[in-house]
């Protein structure tokens, strides 16, 4: 294949042309393709030193490049920051692939930010330059001042990984004790930025700095902040008692003797050795700002952005072999500042903020549009908004993988412990500026396959032998091409019509089904929708009965309708019941609805079948006058026991009995304790927390429910659960055969129509209205080397590949765990296909396609550089809630810990450089993996409150089962957002704080939101007028506490606050319903659960006694 192929013209369907594996355009999205030869380090925070002139002893250097050297930084085009192909500590290993390509250069300028004092240094492109003198090195040293008087330098943006973050001991000096306890006071180890991934720098060598020159102890690492002040005599710093479950607080403190070192706060040791030493040149790595301040200077938060077009750079000078840090003296005590001695606290600003990571990727990645060309690039983050261009891999929207570069051998997988997972949400609504996927017609021969292993044609298809075979990308074998399908090849051996078709082009697409993938080889019917309404005396009483049928009259004109539809094609039916089942005939030739009563409930039958299912539009008058009536007919009702298997169990006949798959909305209030089949009880016992038999509260109560879910899903009968729950009601039980048939289950504790109103009927609404794959069927089918072995989600599985949906909507996804079964070839990669088979809203059936491409790797520092946290955590958090089930939770807990110490000890070993092991240093891209991970260990599954109900952890716990990246990342870590901070006129968001009491000030307003609740947080001493303005009374104490809705006032403020409420809400799949917390209220403390960062009432640890907590863990496995 000729890689020098000219660029075809544009596609008719406005896409622009992929970019392939070994296809170098010379500019790419409007930027210039660099030529600058690749240097070992690009710029971190200012420019590098020079290098030394001659390598240590022993160690080779590879020649420079023979290219002439580039322009300096201060000629990059457009005011972007030139680098090289690697970032700083970045080391190509073994052969570049052909996709491994250029940098891509962020178009935020260089010099956008003042920048750390700056001794004269050569240009960052310069491999080697005069060593600075001893006089610089002073100079650098005296910028890095602990007091935060001079802000340091950005990393230039669109580097693609910034050097790990990373931890120093603040213990004595450096023996390698391997204890951990090593930090005086109870203190946690200080941040640093450790020099790069690999410890392939070059040792660089600068005349000893003298110990009376030091103005602070930070040796290359980043300013500390000026601390708070000294802790009280025999104070932690702030663990759990002994007496709390999970105690993870740092050992007692342990009283300095005289005369010990300690050493600087953060990073490496400075470099107090002979000048035959060879030792690390300092350097003003990232730094985290001053305390509380913007923290504007974390690495660069994106693990690895796209890369297009370089050629490998030359070999890389090789790293000196070891470097002993027992060998290096650290300050002694009294050489430290007056501030650095009083320190005894770690501070909270010296440790990533998952604020700033998101806040940088959006500055970063925010403005261009992220082109799927391109093998194995990492998207940007799912709290980034951008813009998607399918050039040949999925969106972002659709797939999501936990790395985007995979081990090539089983043995380097589980070394790493990371694991290798999908989140695919098939269905998922695209913005307004993107296309939906097109939908492809071959007509009667319906989509090409390959012969063997069935996957559908894609743009990885290689075609041969001038177009009339095509060799299979995931199983090689070689297939006929049809003679309808044929089309010659261009010089390049492409298709020349590869850009009219969209499933050679593009990464996502439709087919429509021929009848051979319909059951019975028939066209299915249009989808049915059932109404299944409790009306016993607790759904009469609590006013939602009336409320649901006056909602249902103009809900029903909303149904989902197909493209350019003029009304939906589902048909609707009603059922209500208590003890026993009441069917309505709507039939539009009825004057009145007749109703028909099954009190057989142990053997369910339908007794109509006309009139039953019919038509909105036909049948109006008759649904109006029955939704009238029911409220009325049942409005004296004494019944108060209900059943539940039975309902589903009629809604299934009838869908059977009308030959089509639909959907059951129930609406249900009270355990079913009624004498039918599903028969529950209640074995609610808060007495087995924490015990070996805890995991029996969210296993289902009988087996009979499953037995209903796997005939349900046969059937295509997909069913919505809404509770409106007075007291425990199983949702574990209940909410199976939801969880199965790919359904909902929404909950309204305590239910009162003036308090609950608007967020059920909200629900209702999008439930109702969201476009659905009914009857579907899921297969991942991957390229040889890898193999899809575990799925997590709301489906049903009959065997071990295929998932089975019953129902499927746009906000429910599937997660796919992958295994090696053979070699991976790091020239090939990996692919996978997400091919869903379902009927529309309209009836038709489809095939929808994912296809993604994902590099291969033989060194563990290119997994760890093209992970992505996020989903990660999504994976863990799917994996540890399936986990309770089976596992006490303790066991699942400790399980958690335990991999993520290994995922960071295994990049700790292998990938970072050699420094004191009494640092921790994280991987650029996992950098908020603890602070993520702490947040699920403390979630109420896992560790529940004395107020949370068994009901409610069962409920988040499928709940969390079926979200995607995005509902999990704010799940677990909130968005906290100050309401009086930014200008009144802004229409942006407000940046977002911390989830820490800590950030909160009492003079302020916040939102805090979670996907599922949102609360407006009161500080005590907020001005008068921002009171007024919002609540429309005159001081803090007439605040009504646990207000759930703002007054509409006509002021700049209540305007922008109420907006920012509904453009929240309009984020989210559920209706977040507001509450209004007063500090120092009684509701306070349940808006503290959700400030992850700090301890819980549960004991939970915060983020600071976890962090060292982890870092103990990895210790541990090191030695």
């Amino acid at each position: 294949m000729n890689v020098n192929q000219s660029a075809p013209p544009l596609p008719p369907f406005g896409q622009s042309q992929p970019v392939y594996p070994g296809y170098h355009p010379s500019s790419y999205g409007g930027q210039p393709g660099s030529t600058a030869p690749p240097t070992p380090y690009g710029a971190y925070n200012g420019p590098v030193p020079g290098y030394q002139q001659t390598p240590p002893p022993g160690v080779s250097r590879a020649p420079p490049s023979s290219e002439a050297p580039p322009a300096s930084t201060a000629q990059a085009p457009s005011g972007q920051a030139a680098y090289g192909q690697f970032g700083q500590g970045d080391v190509q290993n073994g052969p570049s692939s052909t996709v491994q390509m250029q940098r891509f250069p962020g178009s935020q300028p260089f010099g956008s930010v003042p920048l750390a004092p700056v001794v004269s240094q050569p240009t960052v492109l310069q491999p080697y330059g005069p060593p600075p003198t001893s006089a610089q090195v002073t100079a650098q040293l005296a910028g890095m001042q602990i007091s935060g008087a001079v802000a340091p330098a950005l990393p230039p943006v669109g580097l693609g990984y910034g050097p790990p973050t990373s931890l120093a001991s603040a213990s004595g000096s450096f023996p390698n004790s391997g204890l951990y306890g090593s930090y005086p006071q109870g203190q946690a180890p200080p941040l640093s930025q450790a020099q790069g991934h690999l410890g392939a720098q070059p040792p660089q060598r600068s005349a000893p700095p003298q110990a009376s020159s030091f103005t602070s102890p930070a040796s290359g690492g980043p300013r500390m902040p000026s601390m708070t002040g000294p802790l009280l005599s025999g104070q932690g710093f702030g663990g759990p008692s002994l007496s709390q479950p999970n105690h993870v607080s740092s050992p007692p403190p342990q009283a300095l003797p005289p005369g010990t070192q300690m050493t600087g706060p953060p990073g490496p040791p400075p470099p107090m050795h002979s000048s035959q030493q060879p030792g690390y040149q300092l350097q003003q790595n990232g730094s985290f700002g001053p305390a509380r301040g913007p923290q504007s200077n974390y690495g660069s938060s994106y693990p690895g952005a796209p890369t297009f077009g370089s050629q490998p750079g030359p070999p890389q000078p090789l790293p000196p072999k070891r470097l002993d840090p027992d060998a290096i003296p650290s300050p002694q005590l009294n050489e430290l500042p007056p501030q650095q001695k009083t320190r005894h606290r770690i501070d909270p600003d010296a440790i990533p903020s998952p604020i700033q990571v998101i806040e940088d990727d959006r500055n970063n990645r925010g403005s261009e549009p992220f082109v799927t060309g391109v093998r194995g690039q990492v998207p940007p983050l799912v709290t980034t908004n951008f813009l998607v261009k399918d050039q040949g891999n999925a969106s972002p929207r659709y797939i999501r993988c936990t790395s985007y570069n995979i081990p090539c051998t089983s043995d380097m997988a589980k070394q790493a412990q990371v694991p290798l997972a999908a989140v695919i949400k098939p269905l998922a609504r695209l913005p307004p500026e993107e296309a939906s996927p097109y939908v492809v017609d071959h007509g009667e021969s319906g989509p090409l396959r390959c012969n063997r292993c069935k996957a559908y044609m894609c743009p990885f298809m290689q075609f041969v032998e001038g177009g009339r075979r095509f060799q299979c990308c995931f199983c090689s074998c070689i297939n006929d091409v049809p003679p309808q399908y044929f089309q010659h090849l261009d010089h390049t051996g492409k298709r020349v019509d590869a850009y009219d078709r969209p499933e050679l082009s593009l990464g996502s697409y439709e087919f429509l089904a021929t009848v051979d993938y319909c059951k019975n080889n028939k066209f299915p019917s249009p989808p049915a929708f059932i109404f299944m309404i409790d009306v016993s005396y607790n759904a009469i009483r609590s006013g939602l009965v009336r409320l649901l049928c006056e909602e249902l009259k103009s809900l029903l004109d909303y149904l989902p309708r197909e493209g350019g539809a003029e009304e939906s094609a589902i048909r609707v039916g009603f059922v209500t019941y208590n003890k026993v089942l009441h069917f309505y005939n709507v039939k539009s030739s009825l004057a009145q609805p007749q109703m028909m009563v099954v009190s057989d409930v142990a053997d369910m039958f339908v007794p109509l079948l006309d009139g039953f299912l019919v038509n909105v539009s036909e049948s109006r008058a008759v649904i109006t006058s029955l939704l009238d009536q029911i409220p009325e007919m049942f409005a004296d009702t004494r019944e108060t026991e209900t059943v539940f298997a039975p309902v589903i169990q009629a809604g299934m006949e009838a869908l059977k009995a009308a030959e089509c798959a639909g959907k059951l909305f129930l609406f249900h209030t009270s355990l079913p304790i009624a004498e039918a089949p599903g028969k529950l009880k209640n074995r609610d016992d808060r007495k087995l927390i924490n015990t070996d038999k805890e995991k029996t509260l969210f296993q289902p109560q009988t087996g009979a429910y499953q037995t209903l879910a796997k005939e349900c899903v046969a059937q295509g009968c997909c069913v919505d659960l809404f509770l409106f729950p007075n007291q425990y009601v199983d949702v574990a039980t209940l909410s199976v055969v939801p969880q199965l048939t790919g359904g909902s289950v929404y909950k309204y504790a305590c239910f009162q129509v003036e308090n609950d109103q608007e967020r059920f009927l909200s629900d209702l609404r999008r439930d109702v209205q969201k476009v659905v794959g009914f009857d579907a069927v899921m297969r991942v089918r991957t390229s040889t080397g890898i193999r899809a072995v575990d799925f997590f989600g709301a489906f049903y599985m009959s065997n071990t590949t295929d998932v089975e949906l019953a129902g499927l909507d746009g906000d429910k996804t599937v997660t796919v765990e992958f295994k090696h079964d053979d070699r991976l070839n790091e020239e090939s990669g990996a692919l996978l296909q997400c091919a869903l088979l379902y009927t529309s809203c309209a009836g038709q059936r489809r095939l929808r396609i994912h296809n993604l491409a994902l590099n291969c790797c033989t060194q563990l520092a290119d997994l760890y550089r093209n992970c992505e946290t996020d989903t990660l955590i999504n994976y863990m958090a799917k994996f540890a809630y399936r986990g309770v089930l089976n596992s006490p939770v303790k066991t699942v807990r400790d399980t958690l810990i335990t991999q993520c110490a290994q995922i960071l000890a295994c990049y700790r070993k292998n990938c970072a450089s050699p420094s004191s092991a009494g640092q921790l240093i994280l991987p650029e891209c996992m950098k908020l993996l603890p602070v993520y991970l702490n947040c699920v260990l403390k979630s109420d599954v896992l560790q529940p409150g004395a107020e949370v109900t068994t009901d409610d952890r069962a409920y988040v716990r499928q709940l969390v089962t079926s979200m995607d990246v995005a509902e999990t990342n704010v799940f677990f870590y909130p968005r906290l957002l100050p309401l009086t901070k930014s200008p009144i006129e802004s229409a942006t968001e407000p940046p977002a704080v911390r989830a820490s009491e800590e950030r909160l000030s009492n003079g302020d307003i916040y939102l805090l939101e979670n996907g599922l609740n949102l609360f407006l947080w009161v500080g005590a001493s907020v001005q008068q007028g921002v009171v007024q303005s919002l609540f429309s009374v005159s001081s803090f104490s007439q605040i009504t506490s646990g207000l759930s809705v703002l007054p509409v006032l006509d002021n700049p403020l209540s305007k922008k606050v109420r907006g920012l409420i509904d453009s929240l809400r309009a984020q989210r799949s559920r209706y977040m319903k507001l509450i209004v917390v007063k500090q120092e209220d009684k509701l306070e403390m349940l808006f503290k659960h959700f400030l992850v960062e700090d301890k819980s009432l549960s004991g939970g640890a915060s983020y600071v006694d976890f962090l060292c907590h982890m870092h103990k863990e990895i210790r541990q496995l090191l030695s």
